[in-house]
Parts: structure tokens; sequence; C-alpha cells
């Protein structure tokens, strides 16, 4: 019996063993893989070609085709809160004849559960240009120098050689679902296009995405967003003075709005858009110096000596293009 006790106490110690040993590689199996390492880097660019380039309600591209790419390097501090810094370029027709717009920027986008924010400074840069004046002296009588003295336009529009800019800027968004979001933006400048006065431009979005199914197993996805802003501006310096307002003149302020549907596929967005403003088509003039505002069109007023009238600011549908990429997505 002792040796039947002892015999069975031996199998039990083996079993057990071996019934260890097989959960410790089962154990070691279903062990989950340690987690990708966190790369903080990324990279995000673009380009897009549309029909017209219009900032915020007004065509900078003179309601003719352009084309934009872009470059933006990206730092995750967190899953939460992101630093940036990108580069832009977009072709455009001004009455400085600029070369093209080419943006500078950077920021910080915390992100706090459902608000997502995006604080930073844009320079906007347009090399190339020249002055356009026709007169030796401005209304304040101060020197505009010998190349604005050279350079004329029939409509009596003018424009600085160099209306560079910068703005500060603050966007907050909102996502309510899958579907829903709304936001806030406000952007102000002290030399808005180094015209001397300052410009403040505040809007509201609302962007609407279909559910993904809407297309079936096609990929395609569908969104209709909009906005709606208002654009302020200060005094200009003496450069765009009018015999009425020597030392400068003010800018209307004025509504902008534009409301569109956009189709995605992978990395193309195809985004149809209409844009409009409250701007008259004098203001308009006054505001862009046009250099195809037609003179005598518009009523004659302070601002608008020569009365030139400008479609520059009218409501305009707009179509663009575009491909969107980011290193750590499409990249890998």
């Amino acid at each position: 019996m002792k040796k039947i006790a002892l015999l069975a106490t031996a199998l039990a110690m083996v079993s057990g063993s071996a019934f260890a040993a097989d959960m410790s590689v089962k154990a070691r199996a279903l062990k989950a893989p340690p987690p990708a390492a966190f790369d903080p880097w990324d990279v995000a660019f673009g380009a897009a070609i549309m029909n017209d380039y219009v900032f915020r309600g007004v065509t900078q591209s003179n309601h003719k085709p352009s084309v934009a790419a872009y470059f933006e390097p990206r730092y995750n501090v967190t899953k939460d809160l992101q630093l940036y810094v990108g580069v832009s370029g977009e072709s455009i027709s001004f009455t400085n004849r600029a070369a093209a717009e080419i943006d500078i920027y950077g920021g910080i986008r915390p992100t706090f559960g459902a608000f997502a924010f995006d604080i930073g400074v844009w320079g906007y840069l347009y090399p190339g240009g020249t002055c356009f004046y026709g007169a030796a002296l401005d209304f304040a009588n101060k020197p505009v120098g010998a190349e604005c003295a050279a350079n004329a336009l029939l409509n009596g529009n003018t424009m600085k050689k160099d209306v560079s800019f910068l703005e500060v800027y603050g966007k907050m968004n909102y996502t309510v679902n899958d579907n829903w979001a709304f936001g806030v933006t406000e952007f102000y400048s002290p030399n808005f296009l180094n015209s001397g006065a300052w410009g403040n431009y505040t809007s509201v979005t609302g962007k609407y995405t279909a559910p993904s199914t809407i297309f079936g197993s096609s990929g395609i996805g569908m969104y209709v967003s909009g906005e709606f802003g208002r654009q302020w501006f200060g005094t200009t310096d003496s450069f765009y003075g009018t015999p009425v307002f020597p030392n400068g003149i003010h800018y209307a302020d004025y509504n902008t709005w534009n409301i569109g549907v956009g189709f995605t596929y992978k990395v193309f967005t195809l985004d149809l858009r209409y844009s409009d403003t409250d701007l008259s088509k004098g203001n308009c003039s006054v505001f862009t110096g046009a250099f195809n505002a037609t003179a005598g069109a518009a009523p004659i007023t302070g601002n608008n000596p020569g009365g030139a009238s400008s479609n520059w600011c009218g409501s305009t549908g707009i179509a663009k293009l575009s491909v969107d990429l980011t290193a750590m997505t499409n990249l890998k």
C-alpha cells in the first residue's frame, strides 16, 4: 500500500508539473504583443486645383483657376496636444502683379474631449510685387517713390508693392458626434494687407458628415459644410488716401458666407461651394484695388472718387479638387 501511495504521489507531482508548464506556454502564447513605440513626428502635405481662389468671399485669382500646395511637419507631444509649422503656396492675380501667395504659419492644437483648438500665427507673403499709384506724392503729400509714380491704372486704383501681412488666430471646433461638428474662428491683423488698417475676422462654421454607408462599400464619403463670417477694418495709411480723406480711408466692413458639398475618396476630396459677400461693387474696388475695375460704374464716394466698380467680391461658385496625405497614414 505504501508503494501504491508513493506511486500515486509521484504521478500527481509529474502531472501537476506538466500542467503548470502547459499553462505557462499557453499564457505566453496568449500574451498580447507589446504596443508599437509612440512616434510623435508626422508630416501632412497635399495639393489642390480650383477654378477660383476665394479668400473670405474675395477672389484672389481674378476669378481664374488657381493651384495650391502645402507641407506641414507636426510634433505630437501627446495624443491630445500637437505642435506644427507649415508652408503653403497659391497662384494669384493681384493688382501689384505679385508672383504668388506664400504662407508661413505655425501653432498649437490642443484637444479636450469633444473640443479641439487651434491657436497660431499666419504670415501671408506676396513676393515680386510692383507698386501702382501714378503720382509722385499721395494725397497727404507724402512721396510714394519713383516706381509708384511710373505705374498708373486707368481706373485710378492703387496698390503697394509689398502687401505682405501677419495674422494671429484661434479656432475652436466642437464634435457633437460622428456626423455633426460646429466651430468658431477668430483672426486678427494689426496691418491687414500692409494697408495700415487693422483687420479682424470672426466666423461660425458647421459641418455634417454623412454616414459611411451612404454610398455602400464604394469608399466614397460625403459632407455638407458652411461658414458665416464678418470682416472688420480700421483706417488705412495715406497711401490709400483720397482727396476727401487724405490721411487714409476706412475700408467697408462686410459679411461673407459660403456653403457647399464635398465628396471624399481615399486621399482625394472634391468640394463644390457657393461663396458670396454683401460688399458693393464700389466698396469691392476700393478694398481690392482691382486692376480690371470699371471706372465710373459705381457711385462716387469719398472713398471711391473715381466711381470704380469691381466684381471680385460678388457671388461665385468654386470647384476644388484636392489631395491630402500624412506620412504616418499614407507612407508606411
